[in-house]
């Protein structure tokens, strides 16, 4: 799949949790997921995302099973009752959970631990082949944000990813189906982000599709003087317009329309750009 990207794609966030950061507890009822997954097919979305555990800094973990009882009868009901064709990410770091997400419906694995929570995840998506994501992170969401440092974060990122890629081969996972992400605050600092974000095009260079995640991330509340994450929806359409010139393929965003509005712009003036 990832091997046949060309337009950029807008992944929209879906949280089936009760304490993610932004949306913690909005869309944890079945109907209201079901709405949020309608108003985004409307707007444009090319893939939904779907975490029934959150990775905000300083959150606990949640046990498979809890995640499967999250996420499970919403993925079935966006095949069975929706009955659309949309592409279906599963947010997990457990081989169990994306087992029952593939199970249910779910084309990709979307994991932010890059196959370093279960290794028996890399399996999985050998021999199911599902494109599958691999994020950079620095500690787990419990602690990385407690004093995170880098000699060089856009060589230490890239370096950390070159090696979860190796791993990922490795285990029989065709470079095709391979995405990554720089992991924008995730056990990064605010200083970290700029430099990643002002560096899109080293990692493009990689020669893997990059997935962007910045959606209402706290590190442009800073710059912005914006403490409320709704408020930052414009802020994050920049980073995608920038994304998009910069050759990122993929973002995930919780706002879908106005970032599919930045990416089709960016596009289009891209394209006049190369042609």
């Amino acid at each position: 799949m990832f091997s046949q990207l060309n337009k950029p794609l807008i992944m929209g966030i879906l949280n089936v949790t009760p304490d993610s950061f932004s949306d913690g507890g909005k869309y944890s009822g079945l109907d209201d997921a079901l709405m949020q997954v309608e108003r985004m097919l409307a707007e444009g979305v090319d893939i939904i995302d779907i975490g029934g555990e959150s990775t905000r800094p300083g959150s606990d973990s949640v046990t498979p099973e809890e995640q499967i009882q999250r996420v499970i009868p919403v993925i079935t009901a966006i095949r069975q009752q929706l009955k659309s064709p949309v592409l279906i990410s599963i947010d997990t770091t457990s081989s169990t959970v994306a087992k029952a997400a593939l199970d249910a419906g779910a084309t990709i694995i979307n994991d932010v631990s890059a196959g370093q929570g279960d290794v028996a995840l890399f399996t999985l998506a050998a021999q199911t082949e599902v494109p599958i994501i691999l994020m950079h992170s620095q500690g787990t969401p419990k602690t990385m944000q407690d004093n995170p440092y880098y000699d060089d974060v856009v060589q230490d990122v890239i370096k950390a990813l070159k090696d979860r890629i190796n791993a990922a081969l490795k285990a029989g996972i065709k470079k095709e189906n391979i995405a990554i992400d720089p992991g924008i605050g995730f056990g990064k600092r605010k200083q970290d982000n700029l430099d990643l974000l002002a560096h899109l095009k080293t990692l493009v260079e990689l020669g893997f599709p990059v997935l962007l995640g910045t959606s209402r991330k706290r590190f442009m509340g800073t710059l912005c003087k914006v403490t409320e994450p709704s408020e930052l929806v414009t802020a994050t359409a920049v980073t995608t317009a920038l994304g998009v010139m910069a050759g990122v393929q993929m973002f995930r965003v919780h706002d879908v329309k106005e970032n599919r509005q930045a990416a089709d712009v960016a596009w289009a003036i891209k394209q006049r750009i190369l042609n």
